[in-house]
């Protein structure tokens, strides 16, 4: 249902009381393919009445209705998002006379808009840990902002602008002082500053392998550590030693008391 900005404006103004912020996020995420469903969330209040979804730069909102079941949140499904459903959504939920403050911005990007771009790594895909690499996304169309995401990654993407938008174009990524963390799979994009929530089909994957750590020096040995090792090694030779030479004396001397043990029994 579309609206007016000003019905909402003249709402507050009836309410004194002030309702909490609601959440806003898009499942199944904020990156849609151009024509594939995605379903913006509102969360609000278990007395919200009416929720409100409205894009930045525009007079036009959306309107939908508490669900019986789950007050506290309402949904707005698009079934095949286009070109002109990217941009930035806030929401708000109406209580009565009162509306709740607007949520955070929430960025809709549509991917698809042209050609997909190429992705290397310089020196190479298989990376030893602790050295850098170097994403390359190279575009023949003409683009001046390229996006680096990693699959999985809860971390926003990288953006790079670039002053000459003349194709051929590419940006360079450089992660320094790569970790195990770095590993993955990456694809990039390109867009025009122009219109930075359309974006191009993401590039074919690259997947970043970060091999073992690097060869680990040992610490010269102290010199005083070396010689108190001689001298255990010294005194354990030297007992060693003296349990040779004592043994023998010890069966001897066994020996001679068998002997004379013996004998006095005979004489007695």
């Amino acid at each position: 249902m579309r609206g007016s900005a000003t019905t909402l404006t003249f709402t507050t103004l009836l309410c004194l009381e002030v309702l909490p912020k609601p959440s806003i996020w898009a499942d199944p995420g904020t990156l849609v393919t151009q024509g594939s469903p995605v379903t913006i969330w509102c969360q609000g209040s278990l007395l919200a009445d009416v929720y409100h979804l409205h894009r930045e730069r525009g007079s036009v909102y959306w309107e939908a209705k508490a669900p019986q079941g789950s007050r506290n949140k309402a949904w707005f499904h698009f079934e095949y998002a286009s070109s002109s459903d990217a941009g930035q959504y806030q929401c708000a939920y109406q209580s009565r006379n009162c509306l709740s403050e607007h949520s955070d911005p929430l960025p809709l990007v549509i991917t698809g808009m042209h050609r997909k771009p190429s992705l290397s790594a310089r020196p190479g895909a298989s990376v030893p840990q602790g050295e850098d690499v170097t994403l390359q996304c190279h575009s023949e169309v003409q683009s001046d902002t390229f996006h680096l995401s990693k699959e999985g990654s809860l971390t926003a993407p990288q953006h790079l602008h670039l002053q000459n938008p003349a194709p051929p174009i590419q940006a360079n990524f450089t992660l320094r002082a790569v970790t195990s963390a770095h590993s993955g799979t990456y694809r990039c994009y390109s867009s025009h500053s122009t219109a930075p929530h359309l974006l191009s089909i993401p590039s074919d994957p690259l997947e970043l392998q970060v091999s073992g750590a690097p060869d680990s020096i040992s610490p010269p040995q102290n010199k005083s550590d070396s010689k108190s090792d001689y001298t255990v090694q010294n005194l354990i030779r030297m007992g060693l030693a003296a349990l040779v030479l004592l043994l023998p004396g010890v069966l001897l001397c066994q020996a001679w008391h068998d002997c004379r043990g013996a004998r006095d029994v005979a004489q007695s």
